[in-house]
């Protein structure tokens, strides 16, 4: 729940004119900068706003937390804040957002909207995009392994080991009996070949036959 100032509750609900946005960013070096769609700087929480960026928000998903590449923020660059070099550099890559909605007239009455990172960034004439996703991304991460019957390594990587140009013309299906038969890769098999599948679950015991657990 959003600890919103009883007067700033009072100004939103009854639709004052003097109510704006301002984005504050930190980049993963610390380096803080602001940005605001009113017409005049404004300080929030200790940080200056520029009004003269270019900063907008693109098209977004307004649900909580902003799931992965449904959010954008659009800017031109400016010397005395985004540059080019330094977002070819990385210095934005991962860097943290806030929305916050705020009284330019009392800009210390402000509420924080909601927080993403930079995912991605881009730029095209002149200009930048930056991709935000939110804390609901971290859900559709992949984290540690699944476990399969067909190996998970991509063919000639350093988990797979093998060395594609011994094998001119070949590629690899992730089978066992394909690293072990065609490139003697046993030893680097990322899958686990005996594992049950899907028919595993449809096996029952049969009449007159012997089910003591030596075909598995």
């Amino acid at each position: 729940m959003r600890a919103v100032p009883t007067e700033l509750t009072a100004r939103i609900e009854s639709g004052a004119a003097s109510l704006c946005h301002a984005w504050i960013l930190t980049r993963r070096d610390g380096t803080r900068m602001g940005f605001t769609d009113h017409d005049r700087d404004l300080v929030v929480e200790g940080v200056v706003c520029r009004a003269a960026s270019g900063w907008t928000l693109g098209a977004g998903d307004s649900a909580a937390g902003y799931a992965p590449g449904l959010a954008t923020a659009l800017g031109g660059f400016d010397d005395a804040a985004v540059t080019e070099a330094d977002l070819a550099a990385g210095l934005y890559d991962g860097a943290s957002v806030e929305l916050r909605r705020a009284d330019w007239t009392a800009p210390e009455l402000a509420v924080t909207l909601w927080r993403a990172r930079v995912a991605a960034a881009r730029t095209s004439g002149g200009a930048f995009t930056l991709e935000l996703e939110g804390p609901a991304a971290e859900l559709d991460r992949v984290a540690g392994r699944t476990y399969g019957r067909t190996c998970d390594a991509a063919f000639g990587d350093a988990r797979c080991g093998v060395d594609p140009g011994a094998f001119p013309g070949l590629a690899c299906d992730r089978r066992w009996a394909t690293c072990t038969g065609t490139f003697a890769n046993g030893a680097n098999f990322r899958g686990f070949p005996a594992a049950p599948g899907e028919d595993f679950l449809t096996l029952y015991p049969s009449d007159g036959e012997r089910n003591d657990g030596s075909r598995r």
